[in-house]
């Protein structure tokens, strides 16, 4: 009977957190991926095969996740921040020693039926464990430079993994996402300037032991019409298809550009310019819109969260969304060098869409346990 009874109150508290998550914000997680599953639906000429189908089962499983994660106890994800980060690192060496390659770059663990790409789960884990560090921080230590040596590493680590394979459009989101937190914790803004200077000034050192595919992309990124065959013809071919898309687009399977495969990774990377040919500049901007909404979503729960914990998993979380959308559409648009940075719910992929969805599942842990207090020391965590 008390069992019985215990299980029923279980219910009742999982019930009640799952009346109390941010339904507007499930919204528009729904409506920014009906978005991608519109596209995909349009890039495969009218079938849902290969992509669009896969992306629904993926979003669905995905959302299922998010709830889960959504009502486990926020203090539950601030205990084992460390234990995700150190799986997430040892995964990211195993594939250093024998992961799959594809495409030219070692990035994935084969396991059969599905394949895993680690430096997406660290992108979490990584914000996990800072924010975890910082809320243990007591505020007049997050200025002194001993007391950064320690987050220094953890973000420096798996940067220098993911770089190995190479994979430079992650490792920039790893270290921008970083950026974020140690901002929002505290860090002297002399300190930035001098890691901007000191960057600026090693740019020049590291040119000859960049791979020659990431010299060719900035060299592009400064000069495309250099070699409009060669290495500048993709973002050439979407500057096309953006600028021929106009106000109100050529209309939904109506891209020229995509559908007779002028247009490079039309599935993923190049996904946004498929959207704005068929859909143009209008399309383009609802899209906006609805990732607009996304941050503002992501910052109110952050400024709402009364432990240090939550505002800098919240926020981390919000600034790493952000830099996706951000990087994307730049890239595509040709503001900024090509890194192959996903549009975030809308291209193609499996495990960077499971990682974002657990991300928000943490966004709505936040919100619904945004009034808890929160000790600075782990160890005392009761619940």
């Amino acid at each position: 009977m008390y069992r019985r009874l215990g299980q029923e109150a279980f219910d009742l508290r999982i019930g009640r957190k799952l009346l109390e998550l941010n339904w507007g914000l499930v919204v528009l997680l729904c409506l920014i991926a009906a978005v991608g599953f519109a596209m995909l639906y349009s890039v495969a000429s009218g079938h849902l095969n290969p992509w669009a189908s896969k992306q629904m089962a993926r979003f669905g499983l995905g959302l299922v996740m998010m709830f889960a994660v959504a009502v486990v106890d926020v203090r539950f994800w601030l205990r084992h921040a460390y234990t995700a980060y150190v799986i997430a690192l040892a995964l990211l060496v195993v594939v250093a020693v024998a992961g799959t390659v594809g495409m030219g770059a070692r990035r994935w663990i084969d396991l059969g039926p599905i394949s895993i790409q680690p430096s997406e789960i660290m992108k979490i884990a990584l914000l996990l464990a800072l924010a975890r560090y910082f809320h243990a921080l007591a505020p007049e230590d997050v200025g002194r430079i001993r007391w950064l040596v320690v987050p220094l590493i953890m973000v420096m680590a798996p940067v220098a993994l993911v770089l190995k394979q190479p994979d430079l459009g992650t490792a920039i989101l790893l270290l921008l996402s970083a950026a974020i937190i140690f901002l929002l914790a505290g860090v002297r803004l002399w300190m930035f300037a001098a890691a901007i200077l000191a960057v600026g000034g090693a740019l020049p050192l590291a040119w000859p032991f960049m791979h020659a595919y990431q010299r060719e992309r900035i060299t592009t990124f400064l000069n495309p019409e250099s070699d409009p065959l060669g290495a500048g013809y993709h973002i050439l071919q979407s500057k096309i298809a953006l600028g021929s898309g106009g106000l109100w687009g050529k209309g939904f399977m109506m891209g020229t550009q995509s559908h007779l495969s002028f247009l490079p990774e039309k599935q993923t990377d190049f996904i946004f310019t498929t959207l704005a040919e068929e859909f143009g500049m209008i399309g383009g901007l609802v899209l906006l819109s609805l990732y607009i909404l996304v941050f503002a979503y992501g910052f109110a729960i952050a400024m709402r969260a009364r432990s240090p914990f939550g505002r800098l998993l919240a926020m981390g979380f919000t600034g790493m969304f952000f830099l996706y959308v951000f990087i994307n559409i730049a890239m595509v648009t040709g503001l900024v060098p090509v890194v192959g940075v996903p549009l975030p719910l809308v291209s193609y992929g499996g495990t960077s869409m499971m990682t974002l969805l657990f991300g928000f599942g943490l966004l709505m842990s936040v919100y619904i346990h945004r009034d808890l207090e929160i000790p600075r020391r782990p160890d005392l965590l009761e619940f």
